[in-house]
């Protein structure tokens, strides 16, 4: 009998956050190994064993190492039974593929490093007050991030087509982040496509199983952002 799947990496990772989706959707039972590859020293050693450039998440299963979100996702799907999470139809496959090379390479950066650690994990992580140009500048790409989901979508009610698939799971974590800053609320509210996927994917028994430590307990309003200060970036999360 093959052994348990381990998820190696930390539970406020939005890349390890999309592993956990997947095997939740599976309906997979896998222990959660937490790897904090940013403490004093940098990665653990036998971390760097499993991902030899230092980065969560990292998967084992039955003898098989695997490194790259996207990558582990693809074989969660193809190994284990449970509902599919790759349309058979060649072209939804590839809306899927873009859409999660889209979030890796533009939204990711954008959502989560420039907008949420900024003014969300900042003021709490480093105690200093969010770099107002950084967040004023992402916006715009942001808003870019949102308009081609909205395209892509656009024969949802999932992100790459009628049924779920992998690109909501890797999408999911990153808006959930997003829309705890005050401008992504807002930014998301004005995307009715993009707000009506996120409240479903709220409403998913697997979101809530992998709640990120970070999240609040509620939604955040909508407010204006504090006035312009200089401040030191913060490490992304």
């Amino acid at each position: 009998m093959a052994t348990r799947p381990v998820v190696f990496g930390a539970a406020y990772s939005v890349y390890v956050r999309a592993v956990r989706l997947a095997l939740h959707e599976k309906g997979v039972d896998y222990d959660h190994v937490e790897v904090d590859v940013f403490g004093p020293g940098g990665p653990p050693a036998e971390h760097l064993q499993r991902h030899p450039f230092g980065r969560i998440p990292a998967f084992e299963h039955d003898g098989l190492r695997l490194y790259e979100s996207s990558a582990i996702e693809r074989y969660i799907d193809a190994a284990f039974d449970g509902p599919p999470l790759q349309p058979p139809e060649p072209r939804a496959q590839a809306r899927m593929n873009q859409a999660q090379s889209m979030l890796d390479s533009y939204c990711y950066p954008t959502l989560v490093w420039e907008v949420f650690a900024e003014r969300v994990r900042a003021p709490v992580r480093l105690g200093r007050a969010p770099d107002e140009a950084r967040i004023a500048a992402a916006l715009p790409r942001a808003e870019t991030c949102l308009r081609a989901l909205t395209d892509i979508g656009r024969d949802g009610p999932w992100l790459a087509g009628p049924t779920l698939t992998l690109a909501d799971l890797h999408a999911a974590p990153m808006f959930i982040y997003f829309r705890m800053a005050p401008e992504g609320a807002a930014m998301i509210a004005r995307y009715p496509r993009i707000a009506t996927w996120l409240d479903a994917m709220l409403a998913r028994p697997s979101v809530a199983a992998t709640r990120s430590p970070l999240e609040y307990p509620r939604r955040q309003p909508a407010v204006e952002p504090r006035p312009n200060m200089t401040a030191t970036r913060s490490p992304p999360e």
